[in-house]
């Protein structure tokens, strides 16, 4: 490893690594099914490879391809489960937000996707309390 990699894009937070890969599987999967066990254990390989070989530029183009299975989730004119898609765009939005007390361009560059993050979860969080409202409806 190079003396010049700057490895403090790692101190930030455990839950990108921890939650991610089985909501981004989720949000890789066919809408009407759960993931594949093969693809959560591909993208939890995937984030452990990033976190302990790759570069910070790395990792935020990795959460780029988040954020834009998350704005995908939130414009998709077919009904899915909301959930993955909020759960993992909260958890990138905060990501992005903490990037802010790092030295660098980090909070700079994650601006566009901080933008596009919340929005697609406002839209995210009206659909998913439609949907609560309507179940309640049914049972009344």
């Amino acid at each position: 490893m190079s003396a010049r990699r700057s490895l403090v894009w790692l101190g930030l937070t455990p839950e990108p690594e921890q939650e991610l890969p089985a909501v981004v599987a989720a949000l890789r999967a066919r809408p009407d099914r759960h993931p594949p066990t093969a693809l959560v254990a591909a993208e939890r390989r995937r984030v452990q490879r990033l976190v302990l070989r790759g570069t910070q530029r790395g990792w935020l183009r990795y959460l780029g391809e988040v954020t834009d299975l998350v704005v995908e989730a939130a414009t998709a004119c077919a009904p899915t489960d909301p959930r993955p898609a909020l759960v993992a765009g909260e958890v990138v939005l905060d990501h992005h937000r903490m990037l802010i007390g790092l030295p660098g361009r980090g909070y700079d560059r994650t601006a566009a996707q901080r933008r596009d993050l919340e929005g697609a979860l406002a839209r995210l969080r009206s659909r998913s309390r439609g949907a609560l409202r309507s179940e309640d409806w049914s049972t009344v």
